[in-house]
């Protein structure tokens, strides 16, 4: 019996998503459930139309795809994560991977990837692009040292992208439900293991390293 997979679509730019429908449209095992163009209209249509797999992007208004990627592993975890992103696996892949994702693809990636990332994540695999398995194997080697970003948790890199993107610490815990006390702790942390000292630093580490626009 072949397998069918239901997928919804997270991305703010209506073009982007249009894209990613008309490359999916010819597949008979493939079908399009829904589109979302943030977090908080993703998470309501996963509950109210059910996906097997979510194309989520990262950069997106309200709730990151970071959060929504943190939502699904609490809470919707039959739902595979097949994160397409505008920022090259150098950036993200590793990280993304680390806190749940089941794979990582460039934006830009040829439909003929597209296709078989959604079928192989549909199947329960974890899903590596050819770059994404190399920077793994040279960690596993040894052959690269990580990013001290690539080391943060799940929780720690959440706080991490909202602070370098000036949201206050006010802001921050009421997003992820946390005390202020709570949130300034993770900020003390982030200051030292990024090797920093102010808010703007980590504002422009994320900027130096493309995990924000400038």
């Amino acid at each position: 019996m072949n397998m069918r997979y239901g997928v919804g679509i997270v991305d703010d730019h209506s073009i982007v998503r249009a894209g990613f429908r008309e490359m999916l449209t010819d597949q008979q095992d493939i079908e399009i459930r829904f589109e979302a163009a943030d977090g908080k209209e993703a998470l309501a249509q996963i509950r109210a139309q059910g996906c097997d797999v979510l194309l989520l992007d990262i950069s997106l208004p309200g709730i990151s795809g970071v959060d929504v990627l943190r939502t699904i592993r609490q809470r919707l975890d039959h739902v595979k994560v097949l994160v397409l992103s505008g920022y090259p696996e150098d950036r993200y892949a590793l990280s993304m991977i680390r806190n749940g994702a089941n794979g990582y693809l460039c934006k830009d990636c040829e439909k003929s990837e597209l296709v078989r990332a959604i079928r192989t994540v549909g199947r329960g695999k974890r899903y590596l692009s050819a770059r994404t398995a190399e920077l793994l194997a040279e960690q596993v080697a040894g052959e690269t040292v990580p990013d001290p970003h690539q080391s943060l948790s799940e929780r720690e890199f959440q706080v991490f992208l909202r602070l370098a993107s000036g949201a206050r610490v006010s802001e921050i815990a009421d997003d992820l439900h946390l005390s202020m006390k709570t949130v300034s702790t993770y900020r003390s942390r982030l200051l030292e293991k990024l090797g920093v000292t102010s808010n703007a630093e980590l504002a422009a580490y994320a900027i130096r390293n493309g995990l924000i626009n400038e």
